[in-house]
């Protein structure tokens, strides 16, 4: 395949995390952080379980346990850069991890001028519907920005990609009757 051949199924690989994100946050399945690692952890291989994921992300939602702190589309991303890029080398790669996460923070504010989750949700706090809308737009920015830097480092990651996951859409009726059967059997 040539140079734009690859170009090209990097970025339908990206968009295709970056709206699987969106659509695990729209469908109210998971939050910003949670739909974030789990859309690049089973998209690309991560190696964790989905359960695990979201354990993993859980106190990072909503501004890091609520608190209106660092958006979780952020905090998200940079859990996903640190399995993904440190997989398989860990120790030699953390400079490179560190050095990825300061660009998707520097991306991220540059599109958003903020970090902050109750900075961004500022404007929409008083409207749900709106805040709603902002948050899965935030969730898919910060999935795609860091599955365009987690391919530019570890691009052989493209070909273990799990695209049969990244298609996948659950209804909102399907969500829900999940959530029940989780809560009633574990």
């Amino acid at each position: 395949m040539h140079e734009t051949g690859v170009e090209h199924e990097r970025e339908t690989l990206v968009a295709a995390i970056r709206e699987r994100a969106e659509h695990l946050f729209q469908t109210k399945k998971l939050l910003c952080t949670e739909a974030i690692l789990v859309s690049l952890n089973e998209g690309l291989g991560g190696g964790l379980t989905e359960d695990q994921a979201i354990a993993l992300a859980s106190g990072f939602t909503i501004g890091i346990g609520e608190s209106g702190c660092l958006c979780g589309a952020v905090s998200g991303g940079v859990m996903a850069l640190g399995l993904l890029l440190g997989k398989d080398r860990t120790y030699a790669r953390r400079k490179d991890i560190r050095d990825a996460g300061a660009e998707l923070h520097n991306r991220f504010k540059e599109l958003h001028r903020s970090t902050c989750c109750r900075v961004l949700t500022k404007p929409v706090k008083d409207d749900a519907k709106a805040h709603f809308r902002q948050c899965t737009g935030l969730t898919g920015d910060g999935a795609e920005i860091t599955a365009r830097l987690i391919l530019e480092r570890r691009p052989e990651l493209a070909d273990q990609a799990n695209r049969d996951f990244l298609e996948r859409r659950e209804s909102g009726l399907a969500v829900g009757v999940s959530r029940i059967a989780r809560r009633i059997f574990g």
